[in-house]
């Protein structure tokens, strides 16, 4: 039976690979954030799904915006860094102090997206997967614990109603 569960398993993580750009994560925060090094980070994305209708063709468009998101529990603050799948670059940090924001919350319907409402004009959905095999689209890098470890800090100090 052994033999069987690895062959239907599924691809695994590359963890050179993985451990190779979380340290570049790592170093593009800490570069772009002051006292970055305060801040727990995990790899996230965010969608912007755009619909047309020409007529006859229907459909849809989705852009991927890569992200890194940072969370500090003394600071009670996320920290979104915008950067690349290859990580060659990154944009300016956006943060989000808990008693700065309106609402914050995960939804778990259609997609795992943490959710959070600065204001009552915008929000953003940060989706953080635990692994992503698409390195064109997203940034390689496996984070089991890390998903979980972010979740619990969402949820338990970060949530809002």
């Amino acid at each position: 039976m052994g033999l069987f569960s690895k062959l239907f398993k599924g691809p695994e993580p590359d963890q050179q690979k993985s451990d190779a750009n979380a340290a570049k994560m790592r170093k593009l925060f800490d570069a772009a954030m002051e006292n970055g090094e305060n801040y727990r980070i995990v790899f996230g994305y965010t969608e912007d799904v755009s619909r047309f209708n020409y007529g006859f063709v229907h459909g849809s468009r989705t852009r991927i915006g890569n992200l890194i998101v940072g969370w500090s529990e003394e600071e009670e603050a996320v920290a979104v860094l915008p950067t690349v799948p290859d990580l060659s670059e990154a944009g300016e940090p956006v943060i989000y102090r808990r008693s700065e924001i309106l609402k914050a919350y995960r939804n778990k319907y259609p997609t795992d997206a943490f959710v959070i409402y600065p204001d009552r004009s915008g929000y953003i959905a940060i989706n953080v997967p635990d692994w992503l095999d698409d390195e064109s689209l997203y940034v390689y890098v496996c984070q089991e614990q890390e998903l979980k470890d972010f979740a619990e800090f969402f949820g338990s100090r970060f949530q809002k109603k």
